[in-house]
């Protein structure tokens, strides 16, 4: 199973996006989205799993969950918006965490790329970064991976480019 990452978009639709994401069999966004528009684009072209996020209005609330948690090809992924990140975890996470964890824990919301082992929980955590035009990141990035067998392998950084156009 091909995967594209993305996050933080904030109703900004990059059209490298499809580029990147043209050999994936599903788009996962965690959250942050900003409008109905950009995520019908997402899932005319894929599959779309996604979360909402803190700048999303109550209908994207409605469209999709504030946690996203199922298995693919073996892994049980948890994809949420504000998630924090190991160690630095929110308390209902954390709880679950120690009942539950999952094997690949996916936040967004930082605008912060990351991608690291929690060993406490013996999961992958990925946050995407951030590629939309909003916020204090400075370079747009997605992260691209395959599932295997309950693994996740063949993880791709890809940068945009600048988050904003420079004005000379």
């Amino acid at each position: 199973m091909k995967i594209g990452l993305l996050s933080d978009t904030h109703s900004h639709l990059d059209p490298q996006i499809f580029h990147y994401f043209a050999d994936s069999d599903e788009i996962w966004h965690a959250g942050d989205i900003g409008n109905h528009e950009l995520a019908d684009k997402l899932e005319a072209f894929k599959p779309l799993r996604a979360v909402y996020g803190n700048i999303d209005d109550k209908k994207m609330q409605l469209r999709f969950p504030e946690h996203n948690r199922f298995s693919v090809e073996g892994l049980d992924v948890w994809i949420t918006h504000i998630g924090g990140y190991p160690g630095k975890y929110p308390a209902k996470i954390k709880e679950t965490m120690l009942l539950n964890p999952p094997g690949l824990y996916i936040t967004g919301h930082s605008h912060i790329l990351k991608v690291m082992p929690d060993p406490k929980f013996g999961l992958l955590h990925m946050n995407p970064g951030a590629c939309g035009i909003e916020g204090w990141h400075k370079t747009k990035t997605l992260l691209r991976f395959d599932i295997l067998e309950g693994k996740v392998c063949n993880l791709e950084l890809i940068e945009l480019g600048p988050r904003a156009k420079i004005s000379v």
